[in-house]
């Protein structure tokens, strides 16, 4: 039992990336391995996963073992079979080069990701029923303090317009990181409130699971 106070984390988008690496197969394993050519990834890279299996697309994982033709996906857990079909989950490794720090957050919000149900009562019932089926969308909003001159800006801007699926990923204390796969949004318009920080908004609506990494 434990837990974590936030306070002194930090959190990175990512700025630049490497040529995506085409996976000609990927394993059902409990820590899935890309089939790669020519491969220079080395243990303890992110990369941002492409794949034929839309519950992989759009994830970022960190590289567990590494050589030019194999690459493991550290906690990538590819065993479901109607999730992950044998021979489906061909696509890309894209390698995150560099990271971009967004400083002055004031808050970071997640939103969505709840349960949706299918209510159903039969004629004989006394009380309904709810059948779980999908979970809603989910989003991540950060507000940042307005600094037009600050690094990121550029960064979070380019993958706006850019309309691609981008990492992120929040630093917590105690090498214990989250990561996240997707479209990065970014306010235009500071929000402007009588003796209030002016404020943005860099909204990161998921495309994936997150991935979280406790060291």
């Amino acid at each position: 039992m434990g837990f974590k106070i936030p306070n002194g984390g930090t959190f990175q988008h990512a700025a630049t990336y490497a040529a995506p690496l085409a996976v000609t197969a990927l394993s059902n394993a409990t820590e899935a391995i890309a089939t790669v050519t020519a491969a220079t990834l080395v243990v303890g890279d992110i990369v941002l996963i492409s794949s034929g299996w839309t519950s992989l697309n759009g994830r970022v994982a960190r590289v567990k073992a590494a050589t030019a033709t194999a690459i493991t996906l550290e906690g990538i857990n590819t065993t479901n079979l109607q999730l992950f079909p044998a021979l489906g989950g061909i696509g890309s490794l894209k390698k995150v080069l560099t990271w971009v720090l967004i400083p002055q957050i004031t808050d970071l919000a997640p939103s969505g990701g709840d349960q949706n149900y299918l209510g159903v009562a039969f004629l004989e019932d006394a009380q309904g029923r709810e059948i779980p089926l999908d979970k809603a969308a989910a989003r991540l909003t950060i507000t940042v303090a307005d600094d037009p001159a600050l690094a990121y800006v550029p960064i979070v801007q380019a993958a706006d317009a850019g309309g691609e699926i981008q990492a992120a990923r929040l630093n917590l204390p105690g090498n214990d990181t989250i990561f996240y796969g997707a479209y990065t949004s970014w306010s235009a318009q500071p929000v402007v409130a009588r003796s209030a920080l002016l404020t943005r908004t860099i909204t990161l609506a998921l495309q994936a699971p997150i991935t979280r990494y406790a060291s």
